[in-house]
């Protein structure tokens, strides 16, 4: 078993009969879908939503029960991976491309798993490029104004076309190098009119489960 399989398997024990589920996107994520399909297919209970069409059609495969967002106001538990995190359990995602759906998700559930592998965990976020997701109208000025924060803005590319989300917009990856206050740079993002969102999730997880190469988990809880 990996390191991802590892902490994604640890993660999917604390969902429990009854519960409310957010199913996460990513190579991390993929393991906790595709372990609460083993337990669904053994009696266990719940309803799902899911934060991309890819985790969406993974877990209706495995028979997992999925509901409209309009059907529930409230989700019990939310598992899903990070790109980085450090020891605040500030995370930087995005890098699979859902982050907009992933945060809605998230700030709309009583707890927040995060699942990873030691190599994501780092003392000082900003290594992994950071995700923001921008509007296509205009997309040059937005990329420019990112720029004046200090980064090196990238817009993603799926092939020879500029990558779109699930959601129409593109992705500009930011390379800001050590990113020294997090909540200090989100605000600052937030107050560019082209920026939908963006991969900093401050505050949001409740619990970390990150598997170590040795076959060990290592349990980190929010402060």
């Amino acid at each position: 078993m990996n390191v991802k399989q590892l902490a994604a398997e640890k993660a999917v024990e604390y969902v429990q009969d009854g519960m409310k589920v957010g199913l996460g996107t990513g190579s991390t994520a993929y393991y906790a879908i595709n372990k609460i399909g083993e337990r669904v297919k053994d009696g266990l209970r719940i309803t799902a939503v899911a934060t991309s069409q890819a985790s969406e059609d993974q877990a209706r495969a495995l028979g997992i029960p999925l509901v409209a967002f309009g059907d529930i106001d409230r989700l019990d538990l939310t598992i899903d991976g990070a790109d980085e995190l450090d020891g605040k359990l500030q995370l930087i995602k995005g890098g699979g491309g859902a982050l907009l759906r992933e945060k809605i998700v998230a700030m709309g559930s009583g707890r927040m798993i995060v699942i990873a592998d030691e190599n994501k965990a780092v003392d000082t976020l900003g290594k992994f490029p950071l995700p923001v997701e921008i509007v296509p109208f205009a997309w040059e000025w937005t990329v420019a104004a990112l720029a004046k924060l200090g980064c090196k803005p990238e817009l993603r590319r799926s092939g020879e076309e500029l990558y779109r989300t699930d959601n129409g917009n593109y992705i500009a990856d930011c390379h800001f190098g050590a990113i020294e206050s997090a909540p200090e740079l989100a605000a600052s993002l937030q107050r560019i009119p082209g920026v939908v969102e963006h991969g900093l999730f401050i505050g949001i997880a409740s619990l970390a489960i990150i598997g170590k190469k040795d076959g060990s988990i290592e349990i980190v809880e929010a402060e």
